[in-house]
C-alpha cells in the first residue's frame, strides 16, 4: 500500500514538472519572438525646439513593437542625424523621423521651415492688427486690406477686401515656435512673418504699401475659400442680418437665412386723418319694479308689469 501511494506521488512530481517545463519553455519562446519583434527607435530625451540643431546630448535609443514603429523612424543616432534641423517641436519620448527634420545641409532658424516654392514675408502690427497678441506660429489668418479704389473706378469710397486666405503664420516676432507659457503669450509681437507664395507675397506688398493691413484669425479646421465682394460705406450702412453663434470649435458655419424665410415684427398701425366711425351701443333697458313675497318659509320674487 505504502509503495503505491509513493508511486502515484512521484508520477504526479514527474507530470508537474513536464507542464512547468513546458511553460517555461513556451514563456521564453515567447519572450524571444516578442524581443525579435523590437525595434531601435530615436527618442528625444529632452524639448527639443523647431529651428534648432540636434546634439548627441538630446537623443536616445527606446524599442518599439513592430507593429508600432512609426513610419520613417531612424534606429542610429549618427553622423546622418547629428546636425539636422527640426522643423516640429519634439517632447521627451517623442520619435525622431525623416518628416520632422530638415534635408541634410539645411540652414537652421526660419529658412529650415519654409517649404519648397513658398517664401516668408515679414508685415508689421500691432496690438489691433494682431489680434491682441493671439497670432502665434502655426496660426491660419486671412488678410484684409483696407485702401482706395483705383481712379475710374465706380466707387471711390475706401472698400476693405479679403485678399489673401487660409495664410500660415511662421513666426510672431523672432519667435518661431508656439509659446509654452503665459508670460510669452503676453508679449506682444510688432510684426508676423507669413508663409506665402511669390505671387501672395506680391499682392502682400502692394496691400501693405497702398493700404492698411489688418489680419483676421481662422479655424485651424475651417481652410475653406470664401469669396466675398468687399465693404464699402455703401453697403455698411445698409445693414446685417442676425446669425445664430455657433459653438466653440463647431465645424459648421452658420448663414443668414434667406429673406423669404425671416419674419417681420408687427408694425404699428398708422395714424389716418380720418378716423373710422365709432360705434355707439344702445343704452340697457331700465330695471324693472320687483316685490319679495313669503309664503311661510318660502321666498318668492314677484316683476311688476
Amino acid at each position: 500500500m505504502r509503495n503505491k501511494r509513493l508511486i502515484i506521488a512521484l508520477l504526479a512530481a514527474i507530470t508537474f514538472g513536464l507542464i512547468a517545463a513546458v511553460s517555461v519553455k513556451q514563456y521564453l519562446l515567447s519572450a524571444q519572438t516578442y524581443k525579435n519583434s523590437l525595434n531601435d527607435v530615436v527618442v528625444a530625451k529632452v524639448d527639443i525646439p523647431v529651428g534648432s540643431r540636434i546634439i548627441p546630448e538630446q537623443l536616445m535609443i527606446a524599442q518599439f513593437p513592430a507593429e508600432v514603429t512609426p513610419e520613417g523612424a531612424l534606429s542610429k543616432i549618427d553622423d546622418r542625424l547629428i546636425g539636422r534641423v527640426v522643423v516640429t517641436s519634439l517632447s521627451p519620448r517623442d520619435p525622431v523621423t525623416e518628416v520632422k527634420l530638415a534635408p541634410i545641409g539645411a540652414a537652421g532658424g526660419l529658412s529650415s521651415m519654409i517649404p519648397e516654392g513658398y517664401r516668408a514675408m515679414t508685415v508689421a502690427v500691432n496690438d489691433v492688427v494682431g489680434v491682441s497678441g493671439f497670432i502665434m506660429p502655426g496660426t491660419l489668418v486671412d488678410i484684409v486690406v483696407v485702401i482706395q479704389p483705383p481712379k475710374g473706378s465706380n466707387s471711390e469710397d475706401m472698400i476693405s477686401k479679403i485678399v489673401l486666405q487660409n495664410i500660415k503664420v511662421l513666426a510672431s516676432g523672432q519667435n518661431i515656435d508656439k509659446p509654452k507659457n503665459d508670460r510669452e503669450v503676453e508679449r506682444a509681437a510688432k510684426a508676423v512673418t507669413l508663409q506665402v507664395t511669390p505671387e501672395q507675397a506680391e499682392k502682400l506688398a502692394l496691400a501693405s504699401s497702398e493700404g492698411k493691413l489688418q489680419l483676421v484669425m481662422r479655424n485651424s479646421v475651417d481652410q475653406a475659400d470664401e469669396q466675398t465682394a468687399g465693404a464699402n460705406k455703401r453697403t455698411l450702412l445698409t445693414g446685417e442680418r442676425a446669425m445664430i453663434a455657433p459653438d466653440p470649435g463647431s465645424s459648421s458655419t452658420a448663414k443668414p437665412a434667406p429673406s423669404s424665410m425671416r419674419r417681420s415684427a408687427p408694425r404699428p398701425a398708422r395714424e389716418s386723418n380720418n378716423p373710422a366711425p365709432v360705434k355707439v351701443s344702445a343704452p340697457p333697458p331700465a330695471p324693472r319694479p320687483t316685490v319679495d313675497v313669503y309664503e311661510g318659509s318660502k321666498k318668492k320674487t314677484v316683476d311688476f308689469p
